[in-house]
C-alpha cells in the first residue's frame, strides 16, 4: 500500500454506505474491496447490492485478509472495542463508528494499542471534518468571542423504533450513547478545555435506558456548558451549538447533516455575520482524512486518545443521571 487504501467493511450496518461505500466511490486513493457479516449469504447480500467484490463469512476471516488494508468498524457500541482490537492485532488501520467503545476504561485499552501499533484509528466524528466544524474550531482558537460564558450543543432526532439496537442496553444503547457522544464532542470543541460534569437527568426507555439526556458541565477556566442529547422526548429535532462569550455569541445550526447546508452565525457587540457552506457530505471529508492519515501521516483530531476524554465525559452523566455505565460484549 504506497497510494491507495483498500477498506474492509465489518457487517452489514445501514450507515456503510453512507459512511464510506459512497465516499469511496468519488475517492481517487480509497476503496471499499471486502465485506463480513454474521452469514456469508449477510454478507453476499450486501456485496452484491454495493457493488463489492470480496465477501467474507466472518469478521476474522476479513482481518486475516491480506487485500484489506485498513477496516471500517460500524457494529453495535458494545462490539467497537473488540472488534478495533482485533483489527489493530491483524495490522490494518481502523476507522471506527462513534463512540468508539462502550465505556472510558474500555476506550483507554484500546488508545494504548493504537498507540504501540503505529496504525491509524480514527473515531468517525464525520461532522469534524467538514469546513463548517474547521471554521468553528478557528473561531474559538481567535478569542474573538472574548472570555467564555457558557456552551452549549443538541442532538436530539426522533427515533421511536423500540426495538432498534440504540435501545438495547446488552449492546452499549443509550440516548447519550447514539446522540449524545456527538453533544458531548461539539461541547468539548466549542469549550476548549475537558468539562466536570455537575448533574445530568435521564428520560428512561428501560431501567437502563436513556431515551434522553441532559447534563450542566463546567470548565476550569470558569465557564459553564450544557448538552442535551434524545432519541426520543417532547423535543423531536434540535441540531445545534452555540457558544456565549463576553463579546459575543456564536451560533451553529445543523453541524452533522452529511449532504445539507450547514450555518454559522456570529454575533459581535459590533457586527453581525453569517457563513454558509457547500454541500459536499460530511462522510467525504472525513474519508479524505482518514486516507491522509494512513498514506501520509497526516495527523487528525479525532484520534484514540480523544475518544478516551469524550468516553470519560459520558460515563460521567451517566454516573450522575446514576445510571449503569455501558459494558463491551465479552
Amino acid at each position: 500500500m504506497t497510494d491507495h487504501v483498500r477498506i474492509g467493511v465489518l457487517g452489514a450496518a445501514m450507515i456503510t454506505p453512507s459512511a464510506v461505500i459512497r465516499p469511496a466511490r468519488s475517492s481517487t486513493v480509497a476503496e471499499v474491496v471486502a465485506v463480513a457479516a454474521r452469514s456469508a449469504a449477510k454478507a453476499k447480500a450486501f456485496a452484491d447490492k454495493h457493488g463489492i467484490a470480496r465477501v467474507h463469512g466472518s469478521y476474522e476471516d476479513l482481518l486475516a485478509d491480506p487485500a484489506v488494508d485498513a477496516v471500517y468498524n460500524p457494529l453495535p457500541n458494545s462490539l467497537h472495542g473488540k472488534w478495533t482490537l482485533a483489527a489493530l492485532e491483524a495490522g490494518k488501520h481502523v476507522l471506527c463508528e462513534k463512540p468508539f467503545t462502550a465505556n472510558a476504561d474500555e476506550a483507554a485499552s484500546v488508545a494504548k494499542a493504537a498507540d504501540a501499533s503505529g496504525l491509524v484509528v480514527m473515531e468517525a466524528f464525520h461532522y469534524r471534518y467538514h469546513p463548517l466544524a474547521l471554521r468553528v474550531a478557528e473561531i474559538m482558537r481567535s478569542g474573538v468571542l472574548g472570555p467564555l460564558r457558557h456552551v452549549e450543543a443538541s442532538v436530539c432526532f426522533p427515533l421511536p423504533m423500540f426495538s432498534n439496537i440504540r435501545y438495547d442496553y446488552s449492546l452499549a444503547g443509550g440516548a447519550m450513547m447514539d446522540a449524545g457522544c456527538y453533544a458531548v464532542h461539539m461541547a468539548r470543541l466549542l469549550g476548549g478545555e475537558e468539562p466536570e460534569v455537575r448533574s445530568a437527568k435521564a428520560l428512561l426507555r428501560g431501567p437502563s435506558i436513556d431515551r434522553a439526556m441532559r447534563a450542566s458541565l463546567r470548565f476550569p477556566s470558569g465557564h459553564t456548558g450544557s448538552v442535551h442529547a434524545s432519541l426520543w422526548s417532547s423535543t423531536v429535532l434540535k441540531l445545534s451549538m452555540k457558544a456565549i462569550g463576553e463579546n459575543g455569541t456564536l451560533t451553529v445550526l445543523n453541524p452533522l447533516g452529511p449532504q445539507t447546508v450547514h450555518r454559522l452565525s456570529l454575533k459581535l457587540k459590533d457586527k453581525r455575520s453569517s457563513e454558509t457552506f457547500g454541500k459536499r457530505a460530511t462522510y467525504a471529508y472525513q474519508l479524505d482524512a482518514f486516507t491522509d492519515a494512513v498514506l501520509h501521516g497526516k495527523p487528525f483530531p479525532t484520534t484514540a486518545d480523544d475518544a478516551v476524554k469524550n468516553m470519560t465525559v459520558i460515563d460521567s452523566i451517566y454516573r450522575a443521571a446514576g445510571l449503569p455505565l455501558r459494558r463491551p460484549t465479552p
